[in-house]
């Protein structure tokens, strides 16, 4: 990181909204957070506590519902102080550096997450007898171990080539956090190199992935049409809607941000909006109400919490 930044803090300009907007978009965000955690904890204990759920796939969504947690309590917290606060979109130079680099962290994690959770469901719906076999346990971590590890390394790349420039002039952020565009904006250097290198790594990481799940979801339809059964179709094809509604959610406006030239600040703040407040909510509401194994494991959770009252 350059020792040549005179900026010592940002200020983050936050949504693009009425000031008399403020109380009304607290209060929503303030709910969207709190329902994300709510909703993301209970995936957690529902899937800890029902021995059904011990499957790869629950065992992928448990790393999902974890990351969305800790994803939206990077980004929504500081939001709501800058809707509150005069002040509240002042950020400090190293935590505006680990605001970022959570960030990037978290959002990659999700993203490979994504691309494994195809994976998962092309061999169970392509090879069902040999499926147990193919994703042991000890697959299933090196799987998940390998998108935090890849997660953390892509986070690395993107915060070391953004911090390394000196920021010695303007410091207020057009937008309500710390991502890479808007910071390079205020750079005192010439950021065109780095903005390349920055493209091109967002650009190969999401456009991989995107095209590792396409191939899976590909390979998937054409094994559900050579299912025979109308029923055995339609259970294959209701099991991977919920993770193709999640993926379109995440990865449109991922791509509408990162990957375009005529980058426009107040657009893609509000673009942001999408993937890193509303698809942490969706995930769980997703995953539950077109489940029928979450929903009967919610609801034999419901009724041994009023069976112990009951005692």
């Amino acid at each position: 990181m350059s020792n040549m930044s005179l900026v010592t803090t940002f200020f983050l300009t936050g949504l693009p909204h009425a000031p008399t907007m403020d109380t009304t978009l607290f209060g929503l965000f303030l709910l969207i957070y709190v329902l994300t955690v709510l909703g993301n904890l209970l995936i957690l204990l529902v899937i800890r506590l029902d021995s059904h759920l011990h499957s790869p796939m629950y065992y992928f969504l448990t790393n999902l519902s974890f990351v969305d947690m800790w994803f939206s309590t990077v980004t929504v917290p500081k939001m709501l102080m800058t809707l509150m606060s005069p002040g509240g979109g002042a950020i400090s130079f190293p935590s505006c550096v680990a605001q970022l680099y959570s960030f990037h962290f978290l959002g990659s994690t999700e993203c490979f997450l994504y691309t494994a959770m195809s994976y998962d469901r092309y061999l169970a719906i392509s090879y069902p007898l040999r499926y147990s076999s193919m994703m042991r346990g000890r697959t299933c971590a090196f799987l998940a171990a390998g998108t935090w590890l890849t997660g953390s390394l892509h986070s690395a790349v993107q915060t070391t080539l953004t911090f390394r420039l000196p920021y010695c002039g303007p410091n207020q952020i057009q937008h309500y956090l710390c991502d890479a565009p808007p910071i390079l904006r205020l750079a005192c250097a010439d950021t065109s190199a780095i903005e390349m290198v920055i493209f091109v790594n967002i650009g190969v990481v999401a456009s991989g992935c995107f095209l590792l799940i396409v191939l899976s979801y590909v390979s998937i339809v054409c094994s559900i049409l050579r299912i025979r059964t109308s029923e055995g179709r339609h259970r294959a094809f209701q099991t991977c809607a919920s993770h193709c509604i999640v993926v379109l959610c995440f990865f449109v406006p991922c791509v509408f941000i990162y990957l375009r030239p005529d980058s426009k600040d107040a657009v893609d703040v509000v673009v942001a909006v999408f993937y890193t407040e509303l698809t942490p909510l969706l995930n769980p509401a997703v995953y539950t109400l077109r489940n029928k194994e979450v929903k009967k494991a919610l609801l034999k959770l419901k009724i041994g919490s009023v069976f112990t009252q009951g005692k």
